[in-house]
């Protein structure tokens, strides 16, 4: 895996990425979305066209990853970035927190620090982005320089109010996806600027199946259907389990494991991709009601998304000659 990645052209309208960031506190695989300029799914509903190359997780954030991060700014948890039901409910992510405030720890089972965290809102989300914007610092404290500004402005908000009115900062890099960057990441055939998508993000028009089998034969994903993919104590499994079973852009469980937040707004904030406990909404066609942005729930998750600063999608639009690399401070 790797922390972060920066930016480059290396020959007219081909974006390269750069190499040689060092390791941090959770490192963060991306892939690269290609094919700017693509058109919108206009088959079903009209989402996916992104006019820019930017990277998005290949996995969904996992309890390890957000485990780290609270002990690296939630000594005191200032803005409730911690719910005690990640460790007290059947269907946690087994995240469990010791100590008093202003002296907090957390540590994560072993079984379950590669499955994808749960019982975050859109807020932590964003304060997960800003931390990473910000460079992972391990002050404790949640704070401007941690998670309170950087890629949103959000400076104590936990309101659904306050949230509701965050916006990207134009010049961030590590992003909850929008909903198309998010879409076009899940559905996109990766066939160049079309507007050729896929129903389901395995790659196919043919609904997937829920086995878990090794090896994968292809087109599998975490839902229940007529039972969980995997019961019990689990429900999700180890992001990218399904390991022949990933979107055309090589993204994992994009659906099923754990719904995942986005930036659109309709009345409150967006999810997509269905979670282990649905059969039906793993279609792109589904958009999911929105929830409030402070809604933690069992099968809320995300992942992260890395887009290019503004100059160099104005090289991009502009056709670029020559070599340009641009790194943001993630690595300080």
């Amino acid at each position: 895996m790797k922390a972060s990645v920066g930016w480059g052209m290396c020959v007219v309208g081909v974006v390269c990425l750069s190499l040689g960031a060092p390791a941090l506190g959770v490192n963060i695989e991306t892939v690269p979305v290609g094919n700017p300029g693509n058109a919108d799914d206009t088959g079903e509903v009209g989402y996916g066209g992104v006019d820019y190359v930017y990277n998005i997780g290949k996995f969904e954030v996992t309890a390890g990853q957000y485990t780290d991060f609270l002990n690296a700014v939630a000594d005191t948890d200032t803005y409730g970035l911690y719910n005690t039901s990640m460790w007290s409910s059947s269907y946690g992510c087994k995240i469990e927190r010791t100590g008093s405030s202003g002296s907090y720890s957390y540590s994560v089972a072993s079984d379950w620090a590669d499955r994808p965290v749960n019982y975050v809102s859109w807020g932590d989300a964003a304060r997960f982005c800003n931390w990473l914007e910000n460079g992972q610092p391990t002050t404790g404290m949640q704070d401007l320089t941690t998670t309170e500004d950087g890629s949103y402005y959000l400076n104590g908000a936990t309101s659904d109010a306050a949230l509701l009115a965050v916006t990207r900062d134009p010049n961030a890099t590590w992003v909850i996806p929008s909903e198309d960057e998010w879409y076009k990441a899940a559905y996109h055939k990766n066939d160049g600027v079309t507007g050729n998508y896929w129903d389901y993000p395995t790659g196919t028009n043919t609904a997937p199946s829920n086995d878990l089998i090794n090896p994968d034969p292809g087109n599998n994903a975490t839902f229940y259907d007529s039972g969980y993919t995997i019961g019990g104590q689990y429900y999700r499994t180890e992001v990218g389990a399904h390991e022949n079973s990933a979107s055309p852009y090589d993204t994992f469980d994009q659906g099923g494991n754990v719904w995942e937040w986005n930036e659109a707004i309709l009345y409150d904030r967006g999810l997509r991709g269905g979670s282990f406990s649905y059969i039906d909404i793993l279609l792109a066609s589904n958009r999911y009601y929105d929830f409030s942005p402070s809604y933690e729930y069992f099968d809320f998750g995300f992942r992260v998304a890395e887009v290019p600063e503004p100059a160099t999608v104005a090289l991009l639009a502009f056709g670029g000659i020559g070599v340009l690399i641009r790194r943001k401070a993630v690595e300080r």
